[in-house]
């Protein structure tokens, strides 16, 4: 029981993060990696206003805003410096590195005996230990349900349009550019936001907390997006939450059958190459099946 509720805090915490990255990566078809400065972002903003006794509340929203600033920096240096998309997230990364470090002061802060999101909420006896598990799924039901919503406004249609075909949003009138910019900085807000909600959950700020967050989330959303494809009922968005579960679930599994933590990064390796394989099998037999 205890591990099924880790994997299940785990998956929404970087559930939040994994829909960020489904909008550089599916829908803006932009390899952002932004994102692996922008978690730890959240988090080194939590923590430090967190223990200088700032409601944490508000701290999750200047992690958003934080990370949101971040992405329109890289749709910025792309659209406007005319920097290529992987190289302007690799700028950016790096800068937030040292941003980071300047935020808390130190690589790594623990937050023992100071006030959480998750501790201002009275629960009863009998759901009391499942605090943690409510508090965030409530706020990961809350953001998938924002997210959807915006995405079916004039400004979600024309960023789901602007990756596939930027010629149709010049015709609407608008700039491509700013869009994507305004894309970039909604998911970078939303990885900030997962960075922030870790940081409270795990009661400390760890500088290296973002290392391989590209690669996790990517591997969440295809998990989602190629399982989940053909359930006609479910969102894409729900699919990318049950992805990073899903992945979650992988990565626990494979450390309880006696592998060694320092194997982690390995697991996330070869779980990745897995799934862009099924990625590309399931492609592979449905183009056949058109063709038939």
């Amino acid at each position: 029981m205890p591990i099924l509720i880790g994997i299940l805090e785990q998956g929404a915490i970087y559930g939040i993060m994994a829909l960020g990255i489904y909008i550089s990566y599916k829908i803006l078809n932009f390899p952002d990696l932004t994102v692996d400065g922008t978690f730890p972002l959240g988090a080194a903003i939590s923590a430090a206003l967190v223990t200088r006794g700032v409601n944490p509340w508000v701290c999750l929203l200047c992690a958003i805003i934080a990370g949101a600033l971040a992405g329109s920096i890289t749709g910025i240096l792309h659209i406007k410096c005319k920097i290529k998309d992987l190289l302007s997230g690799i700028l950016v990364m790096t800068g937030l590195y040292s941003i980071n470090y300047r935020i808390v002061g130190m690589p790594n802060m623990f937050l023992m005996q100071k006030p959480t999101i998750f501790g201002g909420i009275r629960f009863p006896k009998a759901l009391f230990p499942f605090r943690y598990i409510i508090v965030l799924f409530v706020i990961v039901l809350f953001v998938k349900i924002l997210l959807d919503l915006y995405l079916r406004t004039k400004s979600g249609f024309l960023l789901k349009s602007v990756g596939d075909n930027e010629g149709l949003v010049v015709t609407l009138g608008k700039n491509p550019g700013t869009v994507k910019i305004i894309g970039l900085s909604i998911a970078n807000a939303l990885v900030s936001l997962s960075g922030a909600l870790y940081c409270q959950r795990a009661m400390q700020f760890d500088i290296s907390s973002g290392t391989g967050t590209m690669v996790m989330g990517l591997a969440a959303v295809i998990i989602g997006t190629t399982l989940f494809r053909k359930i006609r009922f479910m969102n894409v968005t729900t699919g990318v939450i049950l992805g990073m579960i899903i992945y979650k679930a992988c990565i626990t599994a494979a450390i309880s059958s006696g592998l060694r933590s320092s194997d982690t990064k390995l697991v996330v390796t070869v779980l990745f190459l897995l799934t862009m394989l099924l990625n590309s099998v399931m492609n592979k037999s449905e183009g056949g099946r058109k063709n038939a």
